[in-house]
């Protein structure tokens, strides 16, 4: 299941001013859960092989995968991904990985998302399974933290959302630096009142995932624990 499998970039497709989402079809793919990541691997002409680990920002699709990208300052593999890496060219992925960040479609109760920048892209893949359940899947909620609306990734997802007006499936973006004017929220960083949200507290049995830098997710699953869910329930992933 994990052998590296041969992938073509099809189309990029920006998500900021920077970062891009990655769209490939690969040979053989066996399909994945929401949250799970790959390994990519890019060879140069010489041999010299690179690796890097990307999360899956889209639910299963056949053999069509997306991984969204965001530039690191002086990178030697994200950097060529985002910008230069040729339409029609191809690349190698391991995958899918991981088991624990995951939400199984068939799980009952409510789920709170909570991303920290980038770390959106495996949410956006959980949140994108559950709105193709339509009346039948269960309570959404995403808070996401983000600097200014410049860094705000997946618009025409939360857009969608935000249009739908739908109770069941909802989103915050929690800017930290700037934000849009008439934005309800005060800029600042995430606290209790944001994951303190009704059918989404301990009591309603909600399952929690949090990504993105390590201390956001150090204090974003601390801030859940005091809130009085139980560790178990609050599942994280973090980078850097």
């Amino acid at each position: 299941m994990n052998d590296w499998r041969r992938a073509e970039l099809r189309a990029r497709t920006p998500e900021s001013a920077t970062a891009r989402t990655l769209h490939l079809t690969v040979d053989g793919w066996p399909g994945h859960l929401p949250g799970q990541h790959v390994d990519v691997r890019l060879t140069a002409d010489d041999g010299y092989r690179a690796v890097r680990s990307y999360s899956l920002s889209a639910p299963a699709d056949g053999d069509r995968i997306e991984v969204s990208v965001q530039p690191a300052p002086h990178g030697e593999v994200s950097p060529y991904l985002a910008e230069d890496f040729p339409v029609g060219a191809g690349i190698e992925v391991k995958g899918p990985l991981g088991g624990w960040f995951v939400w199984k479609l068939g799980r009952p109760g409510p789920v709170l998302l909570v991303a920290g920048g980038s770390g959106i892209a495996p949410l956006a893949a959980m949140l994108r399974a559950r709105l193709d359940l339509g009346d039948d899947g269960p309570p959404f909620h995403l808070a996401y933290s983000l600097r200014d609306p410049g860094q705000r990734w997946f618009g025409a997802l939360l857009d969608g959302i935000a249009k739908a007006e739908d109770p069941a499936v909802t989103a915050a973006c929690l800017y930290t630096r700037t934000a849009p004017p008439g934005h309800p929220r005060p800029v600042g960083r995430i606290t209790a009142a944001d994951l303190d949200l009704p059918g989404f507290r301990p009591a309603d049995g909600a399952l929690a995932f949090v990504c993105g830098p390590t201390a956001f997710v150090e204090k974003a699953a601390n801030l859940l624990v005091h809130l009085g869910h139980r560790p178990d329930l609050v599942r994280t992933e973090r980078f850097g």
